[in-house]
């Protein structure tokens, strides 16, 4: 199975990564979103990776140029697709949109293509059954900032085709994964399932008035020598991202504290257009984060 043409579907913070990477790695790359706003948005970001890989990864101006030459975009998902051999989707994380869209993908996607998910919170299964070839279905899933945190969680379903889950092992690695390769349906993969145990616990403290944000990332970053804290980690994945997750499984297990949880988030930081990195505010404000400061951990 060859793979040349890669769909990323949805110009989000992760999407827009993924593309950039992919397209970094010399696959012809076009990102599809429904909206015009999604993909100026991801052409922003496009310009923001084109700097930063210049100043800080020694990547050439010619290199730049030609990763941007690899990069397209439309809102029409039949013209995303009529060449695609693999998709990557990174649409909203709510069980119904995604089943919508890939009822929407099975009619005109090549019979080729290969369809891939970047779900955090859901499984593969949840969606094989809309996607009309559920052997070809199965997740790759991608962490934030994907050129350092660069890992990616295969995981498939009981239906997966071994030949597929292979070949997308070795795509990982084509587009400069390290591929993770995960054996059973697991919810949150491997990273995940770590992860958010801290993410939950730094926002009971600041929630709960224990501490503010600053002291939160601080006593993490310092004890455990990370470039980023936990807060700074919520603003990278992105308050809507935080909004559906708490809503998906509050609503999913009756957990009102969750419920709870997604409303304060939407109050305090969606209504009022701070959706993290991507809006240019957050718990911090960017593109120069405190956290990022010489001297925050003085």
């Amino acid at each position: 199975m060859k793979i040349t043409n890669v769909t990323i579907a949805g110009g989000g913070t992760l999407g827009s990564q993924i593309a950039w990477q992919t397209a970094f790695m010399g696959f012809k790359v076009i990102v599809y979103d429904a909206f015009d706003k999604g993909l100026d948005s991801s052409k922003n970001f496009h310009k923001q990776f084109a700097e930063l890989f210049m100043k800080t990864r020694g990547v050439s101006k010619q290199d730049v140029e030609a990763t941007l030459s690899r990069l397209s975009y439309t809102t029409n998902l039949k013209d995303a697709v009529k060449d695609a051999d693999i998709i990557s989707e990174s649409v909203p994380e709510d069980p119904d949109i995604k089943s919508s869209f890939y009822q929407e993908l099975a009619k005109v996607a090549p019979k080729k293509t290969i369809f891939t998910t970047n779900s955090s919170t859901t499984l593969p299964s949840d969606y094989a059954k809309f996607t009309g070839r559920p052997e070809k279905f199965l997740a790759l899933h991608f962490a934030n900032g994907i050129w350092d945190a660069n890992i990616g969680e295969v995981m498939g379903h009981d239906g997966t085709s071994p030949e597929v889950f292979n070949r997308v092992i070795k795509f990982a690695s084509e587009i400069g994964m390290i591929p993770i390769p995960i054996y059973k349906e697991h919810n949150g993969y491997i990273l995940n399932s770590l992860l958010p145990p801290l993410l939950q616990a730094a926002w009971d403290l600041y929630r709960d008035g224990i501490s503010d944000v600053e002291s939160i990332d601080k006593t993490w970053m310092i004890s455990m020598g990370t470039k980023i804290g936990p807060f700074g980690f919520m603003d990278m994945v992105g308050m809507q991202t935080s909004y559906n997750i708490n809503m998906l499984w509050g609503t999913k297990l009756g957990d009102q504290k969750k419920l709870d949880d997604a409303k304060i988030i939407k109050e305090n930081f969606i209504d009022k257009g701070k959706m993290g990195v991507s809006s240019g505010e957050g718990f911090y404000k960017y593109p120069n984060p405190k956290y990022k400061d010489p001297d925050f951990l003085k």
